[in-house]
């Protein structure tokens, strides 16, 4: 029977929650998750790792990217052209030698600058892996 409180002539029932069941329950499940949180163990990922290849390639192809998102393809021996988002895929196919049985094909290392949107360089990958180059690389800076 709720509380009830003489006051006056008559008999009122206080309208009042009480707290202490609630604040008790939420304690011991504090106390539960304190407890259990150090035993459970992070998933750990298996991640591949990567060997050192057994020779650098000499010369490969160059994908520059700059600012102003324009396009140069810079040859295995320094030639540098101007190029364009639709015809970057030809122009460094071209710039392939066709590939004997056993030999690899001269990988494409695309450069882009850091500011660039992603979009722009997965539109340049996109464009050289339709035109059928195998081997594509990105670019980037060690250390800090």
């Amino acid at each position: 029977m709720p509380g009830v409180q003489a006051r006056g002539r008559g008999r009122r029932t206080i309208n009042e929650i009480n707290m202490v069941p609630f604040i008790d329950v939420m304690l011991v499940l504090l106390i539960i998750f304190m407890v259990t949180a150090p035993l459970i163990t992070p998933s750990m990922i298996a991640l591949p790792r990567v060997g050192k290849a057994a020779a650098q390639p000499v010369k490969p192809i160059q994908v520059m990217i700059d600012k102003s998102e324009r396009i140069e393809i810079k040859a295995g021996d320094g030639s540098a052209k101007p190029s364009t988002l639709d015809q970057v895929g030809e122009a460094v196919r071209q710039l392939q030698p066709a590939s004997t049985q056993g030999e690899s094909p001269t990988p494409v290392v695309i450069s882009a600058d850091k500011s660039i949107r992603y979009e722009t360089v997965v539109k340049v990958m996109d464009a050289l892996n339709k035109a059928g180059v195998a081997r594509i690389a990105l670019s980037v800076q060690t250390g800090s």
